[in-house]
């Protein structure tokens, strides 16, 4: 993942950080994303981050849960200088985003400034027309009409993406995750890591993670066979089932099910049962320190050797490269 060019600002300058919220909006996300800046001005004992709220109209902003938050200033009333300036909005969008923030965020785009977009954030980065040629991602139930919308975006369906100097996520605690790999890029992988202990969380997610779409959702108008079919796979994780074995359990002809999964997931079942298997082997060695012959075994592949070949033509990279990234 590139670095975002504020990395090049030397760290011992206080860097100024505005949010902008519209109506709406998820007190959830805005906390996610500014709450970690918070905390490592807390544990370096000094000002890394200054914090300003924007809105687009004078008064308190409603979030979804209708819970007010008071903006510090109207937009582009800046005392000093952004370094990044981050959009919290609702997805999808509620009417029409206001011409002033488009024009401001243009300028700033111009002006080199890192922007991000939380949540339908996102949309407004991409309606002013400063994500063209970036890779992006927002949260997962608006990908089919984001992509529509907005054929010139690179649109990526990861937890978070940092591309150059845009900051994108999918909402939620993946502001968390995008802020704290901003925070390590400036200043560190350790005070990243105090940060997600200060939160008591077990690990940073790392921004090529998949967002986690329900099943149902993934499949969309598929029939239930299918769905059922894929549920039996991320059952059988450790022992997997060859294909005429999955078609027996349901009861339909090894050929009816390759021709469900080519035309709903655009694969074949024994090569969607095998991504199934490596992302569970990705996740096990970033978040335990268990052996790479135990994690093989726990995923169905009989030798380590057979694992290590398989995830290095997946991923690029050897389980133990992995672990040492």
């Amino acid at each position: 993942m590139p670095e975002p060019l504020l990395s090049l600002r030397p760290a011992s300058l206080t860097r100024h950080v505005g949010v902008v919220v519209l109506p709406g909006f998820s007190l959830l996300a805005q906390a996610c994303a500014t709450e970690p800046l918070a905390v490592a001005n807390r544990l370096e004992g000094r000002t890394l981050y200054r914090l300003t709220t924007f809105a687009c109209v004078a008064g308190p902003v409603a979030s979804a849960s209708q819970q007010s938050l008071m903006p510090q200033a109207g937009l582009g009333e800046v005392d000093d200088p952004l370094d990044l300036l981050l959009v919290c909005a609702p997805g999808p969008l509620s009417g029409s985003v206001p011409g002033a923030l488009i024009e401001w965020l243009r300028r700033l785009a111009g002006a080199g400034v890192l922007l991000g977009g939380i949540g339908g954030g996102t949309e407004v980065l991409a309606r002013a027309g400063v994500l063209d040629g970036y890779r992006a991602t927002l949260p997962w139930q608006r990908f089919d009409a984001f992509s529509e919308a907005f054929p010139r975006v690179r649109l990526s369906r990861q937890l978070f993406e940092i591309d150059r100097d845009r900051l994108t996520c999918g909402g939620g605690t993946a502001a968390m995750d995008m802020m704290m790999t901003l925070v390590g890029s400036q200043h560190g992988p350790r005070l990243a890591e105090r940060i997600s202990e200060h939160f008591v969380l077990e690990r940073i997610r790392m921004g090529d993670e998949p967002q986690q779409v329900p099943l149902r959702s993934r499949l969309g108008h598929a029939p239930d066979s299918l769905a059922e079919a894929v549920a039996l796979m991320e059952a059988n994780i450790e022992e997997p089932l060859t294909t005429h074995e999955l078609a027996e359990h349901l009861g339909i002809s090894r050929r009816q099910l390759e021709r469900l999964f080519k035309k709903y997931l655009q694969a074949v079942p024994s090569r969607y049962y095998l991504d199934l298997r490596l992302q569970q082997a990705r996740r096990l060695l970033r978040e335990s320190d268990r052996p790479a012959g135990e994690i093989a075994l726990q995923t169905g592949f009989s030798s380590a050797a057979h694992f290590s070949t398989a995830y290095r033509n997946h991923f690029g990279i050897t389980p133990r490269e992995e672990r040492l990234a």
